[in-house]
């Protein structure tokens, strides 16, 4: 394994800190005094201006790959990724590299049509509209893709659709104009050739957005919240198909590919920033006679955090350089482990700088109360934990299947 960083990613960690440094950290309180201004599930009008400060900084697009993107590997994107996890509801979206998006974009590149792509994915490259991901569903177990139940049927020289789904990230916003959704096309069929996924603009008739769903009680309205939405008798034309007809889970695994560590990477940026003001704070509270820097118990906290994160920054390294040695199949057992241990790292250094906070942690006054809801979402967001360890699980004991006792 070779992690060295080469000057190409040197030069970018310096941009991307400085953009977080100038531009992003000051526009934080700006950004959460707007959402209380506007209407709600509008984007905060900072963001456009983050998002100018980005594409002159050349800091643009920088999870793709090839032309549309920076032309960067996963093991170079993995740096400046992790940068933007210290403020992962800004950065993100500031540089075009945020959720559903990047995913919908690597899906709509791959597998839509030409005329799909000039409709929908160059405006996305541009960043003037977002996106969402209707996959899950409040009615099944949706950690298994195969109990996805909402029915896609050919008609009319195109398709129907109609369900129910819920946590489609962003549909709230009025910046967001197209969905991608998933659903069984082939009931009958074989178990992974049973969906297909089809591109659906949000004001198509029968399209309708009912509510959004909270993550700890935060709406995440400048993002669009997560909304539960009902396609009822909804009809595309054939081109939004992407890929082949009953292709959709093989489609859903690719989706889950360079994507499923992107959340990962941000995690360890968001224990960083909890890690930073927690020993800050460690210097400016004196309980019981001495700094809480001097204290036994804080001391244990800061090591063990300093540990964590480092352990889970080499896997996510290594996976990222799997990933692009030998492919998404060969990196499958860290993608899986990884999966499992940056969230749990994550939540566990962020809880941790909570507590050295006392009652301010948990409030308005410090991120933390937010990273920790992000960070723990995430332990079910992108499958859950016990998916992915069954998982690895399973293609761990699949080498011994030949062993002689």
């Amino acid at each position: 394994m070779d992690f060295t960083e080469t000057e190409k990613i040197r030069d970018l960690k310096r941009r991307a800190t400085r953009f977080l440094d100038e531009f992003v950290i000051p526009a934080e309180p700006v950004y959460a005094q707007q959402k209380t201004e506007i209407g709600p599930w509008e984007t905060p009008p900072v963001m456009a201006e983050l998002k100018k400060a980005a594409l002159d900084s050349d800091l643009w697009n920088l999870f793709l790959p090839g032309d549309g993107g920076a032309g960067l590997n996963n093991l170079e994107y993995a740096h400046v990724a992790e940068i933007t996890g210290r403020s992962p509801w800004i950065m993100p979206e500031a540089l075009n590299c945020s959720a559903p998006d990047t995913g919908n974009m690597e899906i709509l590149a791959h597998f839509a049509s030409p005329a799909v792509q000039e409709r929908w994915l160059e405006p996305l490259l541009a960043g003037e509209i977002r996106s969402v991901y209707s996959m899950t569903e409040p009615l099944v177990a949706s950690s298994d893709a195969n109990n996805i139940d909402t029915r896609i049927t050919e008609d009319a020289g195109g398709f129907r659709i109609n369900g129910r789904k819920w946590w489609s990230s962003g549909a709230m916003s009025r910046a967001c104009k197209v969905a991608i959704v998933m659903g069984r096309s082939n009931p009958g069929g074989e178990r992974h050739r049973t969906h297909s996924m089809v591109v659906v603009p949000l004001d198509t008739p029968g399209v309708n957005v009912l509510r959004s769903t909270s993550v700890f009680g935060y709406s995440d309205s400048g993002h669009g919240g997560h909304a539960e939405i009902v396609y009822d008798n909804v009809w595309v034309p054939r081109e939004n198909l992407l890929g082949e007809l009953h292709g959709g889970f093989a489609i859903a695994q690719a989706r889950l590919g360079p994507g499923r560590i992107h959340h990962a990477m941000r995690l360890i940026g968001m224990a960083e920033r909890a890690f930073d003001l927690m020993c800050t704070r460690a210097h400016k509270r004196t309980p019981f006679g001495k700094p809480l820097a001097e204290q036994s118990v804080l001391q244990d906290w800061v090591a063990e955090a300093r540990i964590r994160i480092e352990t889970t920054r080499l896997l996510v390294l290594k996976t990222a350089w799997l990933m692009d040695t030998v492919g998404n199949r060969g990196a499958a057992v860290e993608i899986a482990g990884i999966k499992v241990a940056a969230p749990r790292m994550a939540t566990w250094v962020i809880d941790h700088a909570i507590q050295a906070h006392g009652g301010g942690g948990v409030s308005q006054d410090f991120p933390l109360a937010e990273l920790y809801a992000q960070a723990r979402m995430l332990r079910i967001a992108d499958g859950p934990d016990e998916v992915h360890k069954m998982s690895l699980a399973r293609r761990e004991l699949r080498r011994f299947t030949a062993t002689p006792p």
